[in-house]
């Protein structure tokens, strides 16, 4: 049956109906709406800034040599704190001083040193000459206290191998270490012998007796990093910091030294897995509440060990927001850098592109912590 069309007429009748009860009901509801109370706004939680002694400190791991460019640089991206890597002729107090004083002229101060004696091989193999060797440490130290720098980095691995390889992921170039290809192809025993734990264990010791109370009088604190990778022998030479077991031991070794604590490096202890005995958050929850954390590495990886690439913060298997939240919920407020930063297209020296890359991420991740933990 063919269905009729409406008239003309009555199609433009229709319309202004349906338009006016339309227009009608808009202004009711409109009506409707300025009539309603109007909800309270909540006040928004206040933030620290980022700048706070409180907070955490943003910074970067900077060789003492880096060009006036590259401090500029980081001036720019708004660093005001630095990890310098000194050379070895920088250990006494006129020679750090000019280092502190050309960072200062960029509006950066000095949160921690490292200093390479520490890492002499008479040191950590126990050789005939340590002790002068330990005795420029402790000069170090000394000019750290002089001049308010109020942390020395420092780890303890003499027979190292950090990566197997450098690899393109997600085009970037990144460092990536193989355990099987480590074992089968780079792995050679570094000395004329092997150096078993209860040697390494007693080295450390020696050293660490002698510098503690050194770090102590010149109110400097001493932040210990983990074996990286953490593998129990590499090269033939063991390996005592690549467990929380072993952390502890060294706490125990300090007594209840303000001065001694953990330089924790995030991608380190991620490589380990679930083999470490605490996992990241387990560690902050216990070392950072204690106050015992006084560096933070801020580094992701893709996978724990057999195999992983260092990554950039947000492109690897760890929640690095998570990371940040946490330690921000147990009151860290030390410094926290990039580490072995990836490399992007045109980075060379301190890769300015990826390092501006990672603070973005970092100074994101901590500003969202803080709106969240205060």
């Amino acid at each position: 049956m063919e269905t009729r069309a409406d008239s003309p007429g009555k199609s433009r009748r229709g319309f202004l109906k349906a338009s006016l009860a339309a227009g009608t009901i808009g202004a009711l509801q409109q009506a409707s709406v300025l009539a309603a109370p109007t909800a309270a706004v909540q006040p928004r939680k206040p933030v620290i800034d980022e700048h706070d002694p409180r907070n955490i400190k943003l910074a970067h791991r900077v060789p003492s040599t880096a060009s006036d460019d590259e401090l500029l640089f980081l001036q720019q991206i708004g660093l005001r704190w630095a990890r310098v890597e000194l050379r070895a002729s920088e250990s006494d107090y006129a020679a750090l001083s000019k280092v502190q004083k050309r960072f200062q002229s960029y509006g950066m101060r000095i949160f921690s040193a490292m200093h390479p004696a520490y890492r002499s091989l008479r040191i950590q193999l126990g050789q005939k000459g340590r002790d002068d060797d330990i005795e420029q440490y402790r000069t170090f130290l000394r000019s750290c206290g002089r001049l308010g720098i109020p942390l020395a980095n420092y780890d303890f691995h003499p027979g190292n191998t950090y990566t197997t390889a450098t690899v393109r992921r997600r085009a970037y170039l990144a460092r990536e270490f193989n355990l099987k290809d480590f074992r089968a192809r780079v792995e050679k025993q570094r000395f004329n012998r092997r150096y078993e734990a209860k040697e390494i264990w007693a080295t450390y010791t020696y050293f660490f007796r002698a510098v503690l109370p050194v770090a102590e009088k010149a109110d400097v604190k001493l932040g210990l990093h983990p074996d990286d990778p953490p593998l129990a022998m590499m090269n033939g030479v063991a390996k005592i910091f690549t467990h929380y077991d072993g952390y502890r031991r060294a706490e125990e070794l300090a007594g209840n030294s303000r001065h001694w604590g953990l330089t924790f490096c995030i991608g380190t202890w991620s490589e380990g897995g679930k083999d470490m005995g605490k996992d990241v958050f387990e560690m902050i929850q216990d070392f950072g509440k204690r106050r015992k954390i006084f560096d933070v590495h801020f580094r992701n990886v893709s996978a724990p060990l057999p195999h992983f690439i260092e990554t950039f913060p947000d492109d690897g298997y760890l929640d690095m927001y998570r990371v940040m939240r946490e330690l921000r919920a147990v009151g860290f407020d030390g410094a926290m850098e990039p580490d072995h930063v990836p490399q992007l297209v045109g980075d060379q020296g301190i890769r300015p592109a990826g390092t501006a890359y990672c603070i973005a991420c970092m100074r994101a991740y901590l500003r969202r912590a803080n709106e969240e933990v205060g």
